[in-house]
């Protein structure tokens, strides 16, 4: 009986990639990279969009709210939070703060308060409109 031995024809090799293999790994992975990343960037930037849009549409319906119950317009958004009609000030995605609105007052001259709210940041949106459009 001939027992053949896997081990021996290996024992005497050491075993690992060579150079080759691994610049050719490293091609495939860069090549992927470069077709991935500004996909993955770009959609950062729209869901970023999407989030101040969406805060926005939030913060404007609660002044609305506050309105409707109080009869005037509130002095601060903190004054929200502290009536309960929100449980923290909306950051702005663009900005990462909740200090960058840019508050609006009422059109009538004897209101007073926040009637309205837009972004602080400053640039285009993913679609190229301007923030301040919001």
């Amino acid at each position: 009986m001939v027992r053949f031995r896997l081990q021996d024809k290996f024992n005497n090799k050491t075993r690992g990639f060579t150079l080759i293999e691994l610049l050719v790994v490293m091609a495939i992975v860069a090549l992927l990279l470069t077709i991935a990343l500004p996909r993955y960037f770009g959609s950062l930037n729209k869901a970023k969009d999407v989030a101040l849009q969406e805060n926005l549409q939030v913060l404007r319906v609660t002044l609305d709210k506050f309105y409707a119950d109080k009869g005037h317009y509130p002095e601060t958004l903190d004054e929200l939070t502290q009536q309960k009609y929100l449980r923290a000030v909306p950051v702005d995605p663009v900005t990462e703060s909740s200090a960058s609105w840019i508050l609006i007052p009422p059109r009538e001259a004897e209101a007073k308060g926040i009637a309205d709210v837009k972004s602080g940041a400053i640039g285009q949106a993913y679609d190229g409109r301007p923030y301040e459009t919001f």
